[in-house]
């Protein structure tokens, strides 16, 4: 404060010494003790230097001219100077002073995202503004993006509010598609500038108002037409990068957050259109991509996504409930996930059904005629739209019935829409499949039963969930059922035509000898299911478990990628925060049970090393190591403990007393399973063990011991069901004679070297000596061709068949990172 008060008394003094010309020497020092930083009671120079009559600043302007030019001056200097120079200058008679500079100083901000207020480039502008010049697009964008920021002053958002042009900011390529569509055009530019107010969490009447006169000028048709491409485009690369600075998010794969209120205001006009399946289909995509995850930030922008959602909720339409209802099977963020929940239980509540029956009711047949197919006649060509596995194909016949490889010309010049719809269904068909599968494996724990009229309307005859429901096992009036050829079967293809009570089959509730012959049937049949069922892991108590009596160390001391495991954790429905690297407490993850009236938890903490070294920029640790399993009554009490370890103690409010985590023999086996099976599979796949580069053990080698007991230790459930199948699926392979399985291991008998695949991890050894070879999977490896394969989904199994395909052909790699292991 002292120093703030000399820089205010030398002021005084250079002006009564007509010393004006050594102030602007004085200022510069000034922002040199504030390091560019006029905030504060620094405002209060800057008031003192401005309240100077007009001739006094004139010469001060001089003065930093000098100063620019003056040889001593560095990069700082002259920014500092061109600051001094617009704060100054303002109000002064035109002069315009290192004009070319200041344009080369904005030509710079333009590349930041953003600035600090205390900065005061807004002077910067207002010269430019006070010169007659226009304010480059990219320096508006700028402008804008720094006054969304928490803390500011007047000045800059009062400067803001002149820049008017463009309506969008640049930079995006959906906002640029936009600018060049409503160039020229008022009635467009408006309808732009309206979309930038939505500001607020939902529209107010006074908005809807204003945006339905937009579009009925437009004409509702055209703004469709055109405005959903712009929605398309939402979250493409920039059209030009954004300087990162350090510990900054990721804020080129971010929205601009000025561009996302206009999103938000696009998606609620979008919703006053009539009602249209495309508007359904871009805003059920502008939701998923508004919640991606970008670095340093995380979903990449939930306000968007909620308006959505929100949007979604205003359209009367069954294109619109079946985009909610697969929303909600697909989205995890918590806010947007309540959304989504309100507006299905509104839609429920006026229906008068429940919540899980409209999620039923909720999903379109898309075009098809019968289960998983549909013919459409195109003139003289006929479009089949057919549902194989987990994918819809869209395929074409000429008029004499024989297929054609792509569309013939003449159909895609006469019938150019009906193209357009029915490639768009084939992508709707296969989210929607992905979303109905993943809602199905969740009905275990639902513990639905269905009629026998409603579950043939809503699950085996419907023509697009019929395709999910007829490759899954079921229980009609206590007898388990499979569908083929035609109609649900017993065990001995005895047909079931009618029944009272409908059940979702689950192995946990049948012998041993049962599920294997049910296997053995739906191999028979060539039914391969959309998820495990028959072949689905069952986790009984342990001995260990009736021993430790309340909680279960099955998945306890295992070394966890936290981001991974945080993602995986709400696609399977349990609740988790994120463990900083702070002085800060957390519940364990944990998923409510409603159901059951229980709450299983997972306890973990976090593990930055001894130094905190393993911690993102943002300060998240990258680990976790994991504890007990337990389960407590779903109105207990939440348990929580340090982010950074130490024992979880139960949080009591109000005088509440304690309770005890429940025996694990008073849980009933189908909830046990399940649960314990989610953990398995947040091991499986979240674990350091499973990563083929960490065989040096990681960050100082410290996780060396975990990673080659997890990575060549004991299978767990899942792998022991991969050994199963693997034993059956050998034998046709055109490697058979390479193959063998021995305990733990998959051996291939390459003709360098013979290898040791692990069942559970997939990492391999090598002879001699058992060697280490590091192969790396690509992202999303294809299962190579096995025939028959009872189940989708199994990411791991396809990694270890295309491994051991390569190696016995050991030969032909020429993956130079691999040969130089071999």
């Amino acid at each position: 404060m002292g120093e703030i008060q000399k820089y205010k008394d030398l002021i005084g003094r250079r002006v009564a010494d007509d010393d004006l010309e050594e102030l602007a020497v004085d200022l510069l020092r000034a922002a040199v003790a504030n390091k560019g930083n006029w905030t504060g009671l620094w405002d209060g120079v800057l008031a003192r230097v401005h309240d100077l009559p007009p001739q006094a600043r004139s010469r001060i302007a001089d003065g930093l001219v000098t100063q620019y030019h003056s040889a001593q001056a560095g990069p700082n200097a002259r920014e500092n100077a061109l600051i001094l120079l617009g704060i100054v200058s303002r109000d002064l008679p035109p002069h315009d002073r290192l004009a070319a500079e200041r344009v080369a100083l904005l030509d710079g901000i333009s590349r930041h995202h953003s600035f600090w207020y205390g900065a005061r480039y807004e002077h910067l502008i207002e010269a430019e503004l006070a010169a007659g010049r226009p304010i480059a697009p990219a320096v508006v964008a700028t402008v804008r993006r720094s006054v969304l920021h928490a803390y500011q002053n007047e000045d800059l958002p009062r400067t803001a509010k002149k820049l008017t042009e463009p309506p969008l900011n640049v930079g995006e390529a959906w906002a640029e598609q936009a600018l060049r569509d409503a160039a020229g055009d008022s009635e467009w530019q408006a309808l732009l500038a309206h979309t930038a107010t939505a500001t607020a969490a939902k529209p107010n009447a006074k908005w809807d108002q204003r945006a339905t006169a937009l579009i009925a000028a437009l004409g509702p048709d055209r703004v469709r037409e055109t405005a959903l491409p712009w929605l398309a485009l939402a979250g493409r690369p920039r059209t030009f990068e954004l300087e990162r600075g350090p510990y900054e998010p990721d804020v080129n794969s971010a929205y601009d957050p000025y561009n996302a209120n206009a999103l938000r205001g696009l998606a609620w006009l979008v919703s006053l259109l009539p009602a249209h399946p495309d508007t359904a289909r871009a805003l059920g995509a502008l939701v998923e991509t508004s919640l991606k995850k970008v670095a340093g930030l995380g979903p990449r922008n939930p306000k968007v996504a909620n308006a959505g959602v929100n949007a979604l909720a205003r359209i009367d339409s069954e294109a619109a409930l079946a985009e909610l209802a697969r929303l909600a099977t697909r989205v995890t963020y918590k806010n947007t996930l309540k959304l989504l929940d309100a507006a299905l239980e509104a839609r429920a509540a006026a229906l008068g059904l429940s919540r899980e029956e409209i999620e039923e009711l909720a999903v379109p047949a898309y075009g098809l005629t019968e289960v998983g197919r549909a013919e459409h006649r195109l003139g003289e060509v006929t479009a089949v739209l057919e549902v194989q596995g987990s994918r819809a194909v869209l395929t074409w016949r000429n008029a004499s019935g024989k297929p054609v490889k792509s569309v013939p010309a003449a159909v895609r010049r006469d019938h150019a829409e009906d193209v357009k719809e029915l490639k768009a269904a084939a992508k709707d068909i296969d989210k929607m499949l992905s979303a109905q599968s993943e809602r199905l494996d969740r009905q275990f724990l639902a513990d639905r039963t269905w009629s026998w009229a409603t579950w043939r309307e809503r699950y085996l005859d419907h023509p697009l969930v019929g395709t999910l429901a007829r490759r899954l096992l079921w229980t009609v009036d206590g007898t388990t059922v499979g569908y083929a050829d035609g109609a649900p079967r017993t065990l001995a293809d005895v047909p079931v035509t009618e029944g009272t009570e409908v059940r979702l089959w689950h192995p946990v509730d049948h012998a041993p000898a049962e599920i294997v012959a049910w296997r053995d049937w739906l191999e028979r049949h060539g039914v391969t299911q959309p998820f495990k069922q028959a072949h689905r892991e069952v986790y009984l108590l342990t001995d260990a478990e009736r021993s430790t009596g309340t909680y279960s160390n099955r998945f306890a001391a295992h070394i966890l990628r936290q981001h991974q495991f945080h993602s995986l954790a709400a696609v399977r429905g349990w609740r988790n925060k994120l463990r900083l690297a702070v002085d800060d407490e957390a519940p364990p993850p944990r998923r409510d049970l409603p159901r059951w009236g229980l709450r299983a938890e997972y306890w973990v903490e976090g593990d930055g090393g001894e130094d905190y070294s393993d911690i993102t920029d943002s300060g998240t640790f990258l680990r976790l190591r994991t504890d007990q399993v337990r389960f407590y009554p779903i109105d207990a009490p939440e348990n929580w403990a340090h982010c950074a370890g130490g024992e979880y103690r139960m949080w009591l409010r109000d005088g509440a007393d304690p309770v005890d985590p429940l025996p694990l023999t008073d849980i009933p086996p189908l909830v046990l399973s399940e649960v314990l099976r989610d953990v398995d599979l947040f091991v499986g796949v979240a674990s350091v063990g499973n990563d083929p580069t960490w065989q040096d053990g990681g960050p100082g080698g410290r996780f060396q011991e975990y990673w080659t007991s997890y990575g060549f230790g004991e299978l767990n459930q899942s792998a022991e069901t991969r050994r199963l199948l693997l034993d059956r699926l050998i034998p046709r392979l055109a490697i058979a004679d390479r193959c063998t399985l021995e305990g733990r291991f998959l051996h291939v008998k390459g003709d360098r070297h013979t290898y040791k695949i692990h069942l559970g991890s997939g990492n391999i050894l090598r002879t001699p000596n058992d060697q280490y070879l590091c192969i790396v999977p690509k992202s999303n490896p294809a299962t190579p061709q096995t025939g028959y394969l009872p189940y989708e989904g199994d990411r791991m199994l396809a990694v270890i068949l295309s491994k051991a395909m390569m190696l016995a052909a050991d030969t032909r790699i020429t993956d130079p990172t691999i040969l130089s292991q071999l």
